[in-house]
């Protein structure tokens, strides 16, 4: 089972920025695809941002421009810049490989006005 651990979230005024990280801890397996997706009250989880292990990225595009992703081998990053308050989500960290879709288990990010 692979186990992902999320952190970075939290609170913070619309234009502010936040960074969150994710991490597969002791894991020795490697993940072509890994990213980040978001789930708001009421709304389906949605595509945020993911990256590909030879560092191809693609984003939705409500948040092209204002958030980045990168990654460090099993280590998924995500830079929040220009935050509005239809980011608050909880934020989940998705990785892909061979064995299957694994999840974290969320960050919550809230964008007060």
């Amino acid at each position: 089972q692979v186990r992902l651990v999320e952190s970075g979230g939290g609170l913070v005024q619309a234009g502010g920025s936040l960074r969150l990280s994710c991490a597969a801890p002791g894991s020795i397996v490697s993940f072509p695809t890994m990213g980040w997706y978001r789930q708001a009250p009421g709304k389906q989880r949605e595509l945020v941002a993911g990256i590909t292990s030879g560092g191809s990225t693609n984003f939705a595009d409500s948040v092209k421009g204002r958030f980045t992703v990168s990654r460090d081998k099993n280590t998924v990053y995500l830079q929040m810049n220009a935050l509005k308050p239809e980011d608050t989500a909880v934020y989940y960290c998705n990785a892909v490989n061979s064995w299957g879709n694994h999840w974290g288990q969320g960050t919550q990010v809230t964008v007060s006005s």
